[in-house]
């Protein structure tokens, strides 16, 4: 099975600062994969040169074997990033039109995914309201309903539940559940050690480099202990 997002050797400097330093990994079909890792460890960069947003100093990335950036894979693509990239003078329901004639959906499809997604993210009964008066909350579960429009092969979230109430939250990580059995890969962020324990897989990533990675239970059984915090701390060369 070729595997649906592979990095090859990724460093990317700004300046004289490193951020990523000899990234690799692979992400296969149908796979819940987690960064896990804190702020400033490299992970939207990671996933900002995964998307094509960003171009990295060094080495490669190939997305459902095409290298990156490249244009027609942002027809396969639903990603989420951390800013809200939203318009804010129009109302849910028409940003989410906006993103799906973006994303070339057809008319007739268009109605039934903006109740999919919006429903999913509990928006349904605020599509007609201007994304000003949103809260922060609520731009986070537009964002992603936006990502999710176009249903994409490939899924990109960059920390999708920040500020989103737990029940919401269990809804969606549901669903993902839902879409990755559907054989979507999914790319995940985060630095919430319960949502870590839901993914099929996770790298840790620290100053710019994956520390360890495997599924959660490899990761606990690797280093003789039961929590993921701990193994994050004793990967680092930490103290649990």
């Amino acid at each position: 099975m070729t595997a649906s997002i592979i990095v090859n050797e990724i460093s990317k400097s700004f300046g004289k600062k490193q951020v990523l330093n000899h990234v690799s990994l692979a992400i296969e079909p149908g796979q819940i994969y987690g960064l896990i890792g804190p702020s400033g460890s490299g992970k939207t960069t990671l996933v900002k040169i995964i998307v094509g947003v960003d171009r990295p100093t060094k080495g490669n990335v190939r997305v459902l074997d095409i290298t990156v950036p490249n244009l027609k894979l942002l027809q396969k693509i639903g990603y989420m990033a951390q800013a809200d990239a939203l318009y804010t003078d129009l109302t849910g329901e028409e940003n989410l039109a906006f993103f799906a004639s973006l994303f070339k959906v057809k008319k007739q499809e268009q109605k039934k995914r903006i109740a999919y997604a919006a429903d999913l993210v509990n928006l349904t009964a605020d599509l007609k309201k201007k994304v000003h008066a949103y809260s922060g909350g609520m731009k986070r579960r537009l964002s992603l309903a936006v990502a999710l429009i176009q249903d994409p092969d490939i899924l990109i979230l960059d920390e999708p539940t920040v500020g989103i109430d737990p029940e919401l939250r269990l809804s969606i990580w549901s669903e993902l559940y839902r879409l990755k059995d559907a054989g979507k890969t999914i790319l995940v962020t985060t630095h919430v050690m319960d949502e870590a324990e839901k993914c099929d897989r996770l790298a840790m990533v620290r100053d710019g480099k994956i520390l360890t990675s495997g599924s959660p239970q490899e990761l606990k059984l690797q280093y003789g202990i039961t929590s993921l915090e701990e193994v994050f701390l004793k990967a680092g060369g930490k103290k649990a």
